[in-house]
């Protein structure tokens, strides 16, 4: 309720800050905002390349199958390696001025939202073309959209704050989710795995997450209710612990910025 309540009274800020983070990370490029839809679209053209035909992947609307991937992901990285470093890169504001401090990493991960609802329109014209359409399965997307949020918010709480006092941590978070790229199904099935794998896969969330993404794009089918369950209960987690931790920390950031 206390963050409910500080939301709502530095509304003004949160809006700004949101507005700047969507603006600022293409600034001073020409394309600006379309580099939204041009890098999800440059990394499918270079994966649909190696892995159907190189690595030999077989998947029926494989284009379609990458692009209900990528965008998530893509979501997914750009909260983290932003998120990751908001704290240590607004020093100069939080040793002037007080406000919640849970505003920065939050602005990161609503600016990321709104990118990742504006790129998903790149999804339905995959899905148009592609042969594979539209169902009314599309009213599960904000839920489990909405879920990817606070679970990366949680993380990025977290993160943000231990990055102030371990300097490090922004390098090898950024290796681990290097990493996280490939234990996720984004470019294979889960499916191609042996079954002792396949089980590992599925305590990823990310994997959940898209595979229930592509439940509800690609295969016209609700999202498991399993699977779901699992999202919004690691999602909810993720964020309480997150809010926990970045308070108990948060005490110590005039100092140590």
């Amino acid at each position: 309720m206390k963050l409910l309540k500080d939301l709502y009274q530095y509304r003004e800020l949160l809006k700004t800050n949101v507005k700047k983070e969507i603006r600022g990370k293409y600034k001073g490029s020409i394309l600006g905002v379309l580099w939204s839809f041009f890098n999800p679209l440059l990394m499918v053209v270079v994966y649909a390349i190696v892995f159907p035909y190189i690595m030999k992947v077989q998947t029926s609307n494989y284009l379609v199958f990458l692009i209900i991937g990528i965008i998530p992901w893509n979501f997914f990285v750009t909260v983290m390696n932003q998120g990751m470093i908001t704290i240590r890169m607004n020093a100069g504001i939080i040793k002037k001025v007080y406000f919640p401090r849970e505003i920065l990493p939050i602005s990161v991960a609503l600016s990321g939202l709104v990118n990742f609802f504006i790129s998903s329109c790149i999804i339905l014209i995959f899905c148009l073309f592609g042969g594979v359409g539209f169902s009314w399965h599309l009213i599960f997307f904000p839920l489990i959209a909405i879920c990817q949020f606070f679970f990366t918010l949680g993380l990025i709480l977290v993160l943000s704050a231990v990055n102030i006092y371990i300097k490090d941590t922004e390098y090898i978070i950024q290796f681990f989710v290097n990493l996280l790229f490939y234990a996720t199904p984004i470019l294979y099935t889960a499916d191609l795995l042996p079954g002792i794998f396949q089980w590992i896969i599925k305590l990823n969330p990310l994997a959940q997450m898209i595979t229930a993404y592509r439940d509800i794009f690609m295969y016209h089918i609700m999202p498991g209710t399993w699977g779901t369950l699992y999202i919004i209960l690691i999602s909810a987690f993720s964020f309480v612990i997150g809010l926990i931790v970045f308070r108990k920390l948060e005490r110590g950031f005039a100092e140590e910025v």
